[in-house]
């Protein structure tokens, strides 16, 4: 779509950051920023992972306070002491991960982050009448575990719109939408700016940014290095301007040698222990040596429960359900399965992947220590670890992924999320498994980083391993792919060649399109 510029009389300056600097200890995560938002403009803010973008708009919402600097909002200096004192001025925030709970309607959830004297009886009608204005409706009865996360999404928008925001801040707003909902976002956002709000706007979706944002504040290691026109630029410049160099690109061999099924999903049927779970019903799919498969969905559609089931993090009764280098292991526990020259990488990296109050090295131990290629096989107990092994590893990990972390081996917890990714990535594929299944690879890893990572991931493939990458990044999934099946309501689309499919026809299906997807089956054949 195309955003149409503010006009003259809405680019008035509505919040100036002047030499912003916050330090934790000897740690400065900004130093000296200078930040322009001005109403009726959509300002991006880019960055690495540990750039300091999450630590300036924390500062700029109230949720941390500088060391030192100013905040100037309508040309008069203050202090913004909590996000409370935020919200009164006008500055609201999405934050990338939702805070909802899920047995509570969409006007509860709502009415619990809203100020006393805008919680009354209408609010009901508002939130219809808002939501529906602004091209996010919303049903403010309905339940919201029953709610996709575009839907979820709109619940988080809507409560800011409540409260008449002057700024409003987005982290990652369309790492979770289909290009459809991504496309609906950008038309509520563009008419938002015409209305003379200014957005915030971080994502690590360049061409996005170059297509929605007027203006654009890069950081690297917690300052300012670029103020630019993002339509100006191309995504490799912007990229180039975040890391400081160029980013390495791609090299994308075709997948000439497709050996043996490796991994072989059959008739897999498991459902869920929890109340807001999603049953998987019976799905197929084969992943051969040398290629990479990939499955798309919105968020909450079965990717945690099918990774779970193929990991076996959860048992299925049919011994033949999943199959592991031709060997039934649909009860066999996830040790088991490693042993098999197995890997798995969780969605969540702090408390699935990692447990944040170990060191890195102790959270390498946790996923080597049962795998029978002998790294770091433990022969007596706590005694028996292979201490400087677990060293190298981590060494090796940290300087292949540029891991960043205030010391060697520090906790797990004390990362940036897109760091602590980097390492949890790296702790899998410094095994060289056979079978790689991977959720979310790059979620939250800046381009450098995310191109590194998709590179090691087909270069892994191409040596002969058999990789499923799940994923809600199309863009990753249209660059990895040599096959790909989307997932809906706990249901396995076919997988189709990559090359066949367009973002149209992969958004119908993760929208539900079971008809378009017997259409695509009976054009193309699925495998």
């Amino acid at each position: 779509m195309s955003i149409s510029n503010p006009s003259k009389s809405a680019t008035s300056v509505l919040l100036e950051v002047h030499a912003l600097t916050k330090k934790f200890g000897d740690f400065a995560a900004n130093k000296g920023v200078n930040l322009v938002l001005e109403a009726g403009k959509i300002h991006a803010l880019l960055g690495e992972n540990g750039a300091g973008k999450s630590t300036l708009v924390k500062m700029i919402y109230g949720a941390l306070q500088p060391t030192s600097g100013r905040i100037v909002w309508q040309g008069k200096e203050l202090h913004i002491d909590n996000p409370a004192a935020a919200r009164e001025l006008g500055i609201g925030m999405v934050f990338q991960h939702f805070s909802l709970f899920e047995a509570l309607t969409v006007a509860e959830n709502i009415s619990l982050a809203l100020p006393a004297q805008l919680r009354n009886k209408d609010l009901n009608h508002r939130i219809a009448s808002l939501s529906k204005d602004y091209g996010l409706p919303l049903n403010p009865d309905a339940l919201v575990a029953d709610l996709s996360v575009g839907e979820r999404q709109r619940i988080e928008i809507v409560r800011c719109l409540l409260q008449e925001p002057r700024l409003l801040i987005m982290d990652e707003p369309t790492a979770v939408l289909t290009p459809q909902e991504a496309e609906a976002l950008f038309a509520t956002l563009n008419r938002l700016t015409n209305e003379g709000c200014a957005v915030l706007y971080i994502s690590h979706r360049l061409e996005e940014v170059k297509q929605l944002c007027h203006d654009a504040t890069i950081l690297r290691h917690g300052e300012v290095v670029a103020q630019l026109d993002p339509q100006q630029e191309t995504a490799a410049t912007l990229a180039q301007h975040m890391v400081g160099t160029s980013v390495h690109q791609i090299s994308r061999q075709s997948a000439d040698n497709i050996g043996d099924v490796l991994l072989e999903l059959q008739n897999l049927n498991q459902y869920s222990d929890t109340p807001f779970g999603v049953d998987l019903l019976g799905i197929n799919l084969q992943v051969r040596s040398g290629e990479i498969v990939s499955i798309a969905g919105i968020a909450g559609n079965g990717q945690g429960e099918l990774f779970a089931a193929i990991s076996g993090e959860t048992v299925n009764a049919d011994r033949d359900a999943v199959t592991i280098q031709t060997m039934p292991c649909g009860q066999l526990g996830i040790n088991a399965r490693r042993q098999l020259q197995s890997a798995f990488v969780p969605e969540e990296r702090n408390g699935h992947a990692a447990v944040g109050e170990f060191s890195l090295t102790e959270n390498i131990l946790l996923s080597h220590h049962a795998v029978r290629d002998g790294e770091v096989a433990v022969q007596n107990g706590w005694s028996g670890i292979n201490r400087a092994e677990l060293a190298r590893i981590n060494q090796h990990v940290s300087d292949t992924y540029d891991v960043r972390s205030a010391s060697v081996d520090a906790e797990a917890g004390s990362l940036s999320g897109g760091n602590l990714q980097k390492f949890v990535v790296g702790r899998e594929l410094d095994r060289k498994p056979k079978v790689l299944v991977i959720n979310q690879p790059t979620w939250g890893v800046d381009a450098g980083a995310a191109a590194l990572i998709r590179q090691v991931l087909i270069d892994l493939s191409r040596q002969g391993s058999a990789i499923l990458v799940i994923s809600q990044d199309l863009d990753e999934i249209f660059e990895l792919s040599d096959r790909i099946a989307v997932i809906s309501r706990g249901q396995l689309s076919a997988a189709y060649g990559a090359s066949d499919m367009t973002r149209e026809e992969i958004g119908l299906l993760m929208s539900g399109a079971h008809e378009k997807a017997n259409l695509i089956q009976d054009q193309t054949g699925g495998i």
